[in-house]
Order: C-alpha cells, then structure tokens, then sequence
C-alpha cells in the first residue's frame, strides 16, 4: 500500500482469484469468492488491510478456469502462457521447505521423543518442525492401530501421538477479533468454516464469549492447527479469519464503499 501510493495510484490490480463488490445488505464493499472453484483464493487474501480493499481490483474475478487466462496470454505472445502452476510455497522453488529453514533461520534439527497421550515414550523424531498435526507416515514407529500426530509439546521437545479419532474437534475458541462485516456479534451466527486452503467448508455457528470467539462445528473436523488460518463465509462472503486459540489472530477481510474514477491510476502486481 505505501508503495501504491508512493507512485500516485489510486489502485492495485492482482492476478489473485477473488472478487470485490458493494453490497447493498451490509452497506460496504466485501471481499468474495471468484468463479474460480477449487483455484479461488479468497482463502489466503486474510492479510489484505482493510483500507487497501477498497482499492483493489481481481481482473481474474470471474473467470472460471486457468485455461482462459493462458488463452489470453497465449493470443498476446506473452511468454508466461505456458509458464506451470505453482503448487507449493512460491520462494520454495524446489519444495524443501525444511531445508530451507535450516539454512535460512536457527532453527536446526533436534532429536526428541515420541509419545502417547499418557507420556508414554514410543520412539524418537528428528525435530518438531519435520512434523504435522494429522502425518501419519514417517513416524517410525509401529503400533496394533494406527497413530498419527496430535499436538507438540516444545517445552519438552515431544512429539505428541494417538489415534485417528482424537484429531476430531468439534468447538475452538479463538480470540484477536476484529470484526469488519459487521460490528457485533450479539447472537449465534451461521458461518461456513475453512480451516485449511484445500479443504472443504464445514458449517459451524459461532458467538462471542468476551473477547473471544466460540465455534462450534456441526460435525466434528479433522486435524484443525494451531497456527493454520481459517476463514469464515457467509455465503460465498469473507466474514472473517482466525487461528486458533493458541497462537491465534483473527482477522477479516471486508473493504468500504469506494467511488471508482475513470481517472485512476493502476498499480499491477504480478
């Protein structure tokens, strides 16, 4: 945004899959889901400040699938038509994320033990960062039932396991509101819930309690994260987004009304 309007533009157009529009119920510009299907990103765009959503604009806003866009490009021979998806983290050009933190951070592999719910010592990881709450391969480990990854504990250095059916949560408390779509939440309200980029929304209905959130899911949801956003729609509207209550932060992402002039400038990010 300060680079915005350090050039004088008035907008930003995005190749994100999202879409902006005023409506007329809650009197304001939100922030919706594309036409994209499984390739809209209204899902990641939680960070955007609320006063930069108003000046933002999704070209891509209503178009369905990639193979338009590549059409396009394809028409004008701009080099990027045939350019691959990019499926992992963008600045991981190779994947290896852990990798990456080794040589890009303190952070470096420390062996620990693997333990059940009662503390009992299973076997060893090779650091907590190599693990994900809901892996089950690459534990090392041998059981009569499955085991996957429950939780940490970083005091003690412990990876946490258990079986499948105690990944299933169906209530998380989450704090750190701020509340753009409306200005209270008085009553229950009926939401749909995103805990993870790929996954499917799962209905929920959820109330303040002080200064917190309550969310409780019509069915129990597998392997929701500390520290993996979620996002709550109304509709195919972005009411809000959160992490859960440890570590949490809520942030959702609606804009203000905003009178478009045929005179603006565009800042393009690609």
């Amino acid at each position: 945004m300060k680079r915005q309007k350090s050039f004088g533009c008035n907008f930003i157009a995005t190749g994100h899959y999202a879409k902006t529009e005023y409506n007329d119920k809650y009197k304001r510009w939100v922030l919706k889901k594309s036409n994209a299907g499984k390739k809209d990103q209204s899902y990641v765009l939680w960070s955007i400040p609320k006063d930069l959503i108003e000046h933002i604009i999704f070209p891509l806003s209503d178009f369905e699938n990639k193979d338009e866009i590549r059409k396009i490009a394809s028409d004008r021979n701009l080099k990027v038509a045939n350019k691959p998806d990019s499926e992992d983290i963008c600045f991981i050009p190779d994947g290896n994320y852990k990798r990456f933190l080794e040589n890009n951070s303190d952070i470096k592999p420390k062996e620990g033990n693997i333990v059940n719910l009662e503390g009992k010592v299973l076997g060893k990881h090779t650091g907590l960062y190599n693990y994900t709450i809901g892996q089950r391969k690459g534990l090392g480990i041998s059981n009569l039932v499955p085991l996957f990854v429950l939780g940490f504990n970083k005091e003690k250095n412990e990876v946490i396991v258990g079986e499948e059916d105690k990944l299933y949560k169906k209530e998380i408390l989450v704090k750190d509101i701020n509340l753009l779509l409306v200005d209270d939440i008085i009553d229950w309200l009926d939401v749909k819930v995103k805990t993870r980029y790929s996954s499917k929304e799962a209905k929920a209905k959820i109330i303040k309690e002080g200064e917190k959130i309550k969310v409780i899911f019509e069915e129990p949801q597998r392997a929701i994260t500390p520290g993996q956003s979620a996002v709550f729609y109304v509709g195919d509207i972005v009411l809000r987004r959160w992490k859960n209550y440890i570590k949490s932060f809520l942030h959702i992402i609606i804009s203000k009304k905003l009178d478009k002039s045929i005179n603006s400038f565009f800042l393009i990010i690609i």
